[in-house]
């Protein structure tokens, strides 16, 4: 597979992808995935692709990788394509499409959070959209991993809680589940939406807020989401132990099988 060196995607960012996870021999949550792709698209002005293509690019793309049988990740980039002089776009675009896969274990281990000080701009568009302009949070997980960390706790440029690099984030303030608002700067994320329907169908109370981070100071059963790791617990918060909270072990007993995610192993 080739970039054209004068692709907008590769100059500009200018463009969307999902990630997502093929088990069981198949795509999890793909309608979720590509539904949120197409609202990306009319959100940046680009034409959207074809659901067909999309998933037919994605088994390929698991097939050349030779992953078929196992757990992967596979990514699918839609840039705005070639042409146009610096920030102008052409008249007519041409959108690009790039599938690739990688082996994907799911974690087994609880993970370690740190606050870094790179900050999520809930006034930017791109801050709710899957673009391809991910290097505050290429810098925020590679701030974390320099503290010994696993993923970084990330806050808006009002200080409040909004995610991590690559994760949505959920605690419990008594026998409520919180997660932060779209409007903090949240990407819409797939497990998350899961997680929400899920726990309310169990009976948990679930807001979505404005919080500032010394919210989670009085929090419990802190953790985090995303389409490969499913729910997976914090052990530690910029060093503390996270306090357990029984709400989280019903949601880690649950399946999500809209999402391809099962029980996890052993977390704790």
């Amino acid at each position: 597979m080739t970039i054209d060196a004068a692709d907008r995607g590769l100059l500009l960012s200018d463009g969307l992808f999902e990630t997502l996870l093929w088990s069981g021999g198949e795509l999890a949550a793909f309608e979720a995935h590509a539904a949120r792709l197409t609202r990306g698209c009319a959100a940046l002005g680009l034409p959207a692709p074809d659901f067909d293509r999309l998933r037919g690019a994605a088994v390929d793309a698991v097939a050349r990788a030779g992953l078929s049988a196992t757990r992967a990740a596979v990514r699918l980039t839609w840039t705005a394509g070639i042409g146009g002089r610096g920030l102008d776009r052409p008249a007519d675009l041409t959108p690009r499409l790039i599938a690739s896969a990688a082996p994907s274990p799911r974690p087994t281990g609880a993970a370690r959070l740190r606050t870094v000080g790179i900050r999520r701009n809930e006034g930017s568009p791109a801050s709710r959209l899957k673009t391809l302009a991910y290097l505050d949070n290429v810098l925020a997980r590679r701030s974390a991993r320099a503290m010994g960390a696993d993923e970084a706790l990330m806050l808006n440029n009002r200080g409040e809680i909004a995610g991590g690099a690559a994760a949505n984030v959920f605690w419990f303030e008594g026998d409520v589940l919180v997660t932060p608002a779209l409007d903090c700067g949240v990407l819409d994320g797939i497990v998350r939406n899961a997680v929400i329907e899920r726990a309310r169908g169990v009976g948990i109370e679930v807001r979505q807020v404005r919080a500032a981070r010394d919210r989670l100071e009085r929090a419990s059963g802190l953790f985090l989401t995303n389409s490969l790791i499913g729910p997976r617990p914090v052990e530690t918060l910029d060093g503390v132990a996270v306090r357990p909270h029984p709400g989280l072990d019903t949601l880690l007993a649950l399946s999500f099988p809209e999402v391809g995610i099962g029980p996890p192993p052993a977390l704790r």
